[in-house]
């Protein structure tokens, strides 16, 4: 193989990891995107001492009281309230009300930010990474509509 060859197979691979390297960068991540605005405007109600999700729905009405949501501070916990079993919950609740048909922000659009410009980038970002932002429960959504949803990692 002469050099031409080997300099046009090398800058095919550079171009090639590059391209992939900005495609990645796109994305959005729940470490790097979703847990630093989490951390900062929900962890509050919804950090380590709230209680799992069985438990705040047999004493809601006590929790609401304490100012205390379902636990969801990790990935973990944070997907089971976009994908399964609690499907769309994150999206009704963070919603500005713009994908309703009274036009009626879910309850949690508030916190998201401090300004309603804060709000519409904190809520950007969350739309990003769930992919297929749908306010459907699970026995609403398709099957193409649930795999739509990515929320990486």
């Amino acid at each position: 193989m002469s050099v031409t060859w080997r300099s046009a197979i090398y800058s095919s691979v550079l171009v090639l990891l590059l391209g992939l390297s900005c495609a990645y960068a796109d994305e959005v991540g729940y470490k790097a995107h979703i847990k630093p605005i989490f951390d900062a405007k929900c962890l509050a109600c919804h950090g380590s001492t709230s209680p799992e999700y069985p438990e705040f729905k047999s004493e809601m009405e006590r929790y609401k009281r304490e100012d205390k949501g379902p636990r969801m501070d990790s990935y973990t916990y944070l997907i089971f309230f976009v994908g399964w079993p609690d499907t769309g919950a994150i999206m009704r609740r963070l919603d500005d009300g713009k994908n309703t048909g009274d036009g009626k922000p879910g309850n949690m659009y508030q916190y998201l930010g401090n300004t309603e410009e804060e709000r519409q980038e904190n809520l950007a970002m969350f739309k990003r990474w769930v992919g297929n932002w749908t306010l459907k429960r699970w026995r609403e959504i398709s099957k193409e509509e649930l795999e739509a949803i990515k929320v990486r990692y």
